[in-house]
């Protein structure tokens, strides 16, 4: 049995926490909402996850210091764009515990990979990066689910794998840390394409086309920023981005959906409700591109989509008929 804090109340957050839970462990969430936090600790329900029913073994509480206290280790979940911001506020009651990455995405102002962010922020704390095709609806429900823990700490390899791994959940490692945090993180994007080209009614055709070619930019930048080629090939790249470009419950498909049905991007955050990573981190992976010197067709139409006014149809006609390559 393990003491586990979680820094974030959403749905992957959650997700997680039951898992832990129903395999005997303690668990603690942090919630930034005393909202949530009453839901968790007095209806055992999550706003996210209105199906499920907590087990009793998960609390919840806005106080840092009430949940990290005692912890074996850390399990940071909060949106990218409040990481570092949020790291600076519970920092100083970490003492010696390791702290997990469960966010996918980039640091908006400075293009860091978060695990950058928390070597700036606490560089003597031991980090590890866990990543996979897991949506929190299914992982809540013990949906058969495969994940990869990446770390240079090989204690914080075995520990991951052992508090997680169950009949309905398996754990792969990896010393990949920059791999498979960039698999991660980038799919979002060309899963937002995948939502975009259903909205715009695109068929299996082109979803394969997508993720293939998707895939391709996905290695070609991950192993420019220094992951390894075949780490994008695993359950952290070509998993993930199978999984988030075809579910309907993932929250980048379905804002690239809208976008394609011709909402607006206010239209789009506020219907999809929670935050959207991917249009968090398109901006970041195009200004990346232009300063690694990568050329990412996708990633540069769906940026021109968004920011620019390119209607998504003509976005495919530039896509389709660009000049002549050799695969």
């Amino acid at each position: 049995m393990k003491k586990v804090a979680i820094i974030g109340s959403g749905s992957w957050g959650v997700a997680l926490a039951i898992h832990l839970a129903k395999l005997g462990n303690k668990i603690k969430i942090w919630s930034f909402s005393e909202e949530e936090a009453n839901l968790i600790n007095h209806e055992k329900k999550c706003k996210f996850l209105p199906k499920v029913t907590l087990p009793e073994n998960i609390i919840c509480s806005t106080k840092y210091e009430d949940v990290i206290e005692g912890s074996d280790f850390i399990l940071h979940v909060t949106p990218s764009k409040f990481t570092r911001s949020t790291v600076k506020e519970y920092k100083k009651y970490v003492k010696n515990q390791p702290i997990i990455i469960c966010t996918k995405g980039f640091e908006k102002e400075t293009g860091s990979t978060l695990d950058q962010v928390f070597k700036e922020e606490m560089p003597n704390t031991k980090i590890g990066v866990f990543s996979g095709p897991s949506h929190a609806e299914e992982v809540s429900i013990a949906i058969p689910t495969l994940m990869v823990i990446a770390s240079k700490d090989p204690e914080i390899l075995s520990m991951i794998q052992d508090v997680f791994m169950s009949p309905e959940f398996r754990v792969y490692t990896s010393h990949d840390v920059k791999g498979v945090e960039l698999g991660g993180a980038f799919k979002n994007i060309i899963a937002f394409c995948a939502g975009v080209a259903a909205g715009i009614g695109l068929g299996d055709n082109t979803f394969a086309a997508l993720i293939t070619r998707g895939l391709k930019e996905i290695a070609d930048f991950g192993v420019k920023l220094g992951g390894e080629k075949e780490t994008f090939y695993g359950l952290s790249g070509l998993g993930d981005l199978i999984v988030t470009c075809l579910s309907e419950h993932s929250r980048n498909r379905k804002a690239g959906k809208l976008i394609g049905q011709g909402k607006s991007l206010e239209e789009t955050k506020k219907e999809v409700g929670m935050v959207i990573e991917s249009v968090d981190n398109i901006e970041t992976a195009y200004e990346l591109c232009k300063i690694h010197n990568v050329e990412l067709p996708i990633v540069n139409a769906v940026y021109q989509i968004l920011y620019e006014g390119l209607d998504p149809q003509e976005a495919v006609h530039i896509l389709m008929t660009r000049e002549k390559k050799f695969e």
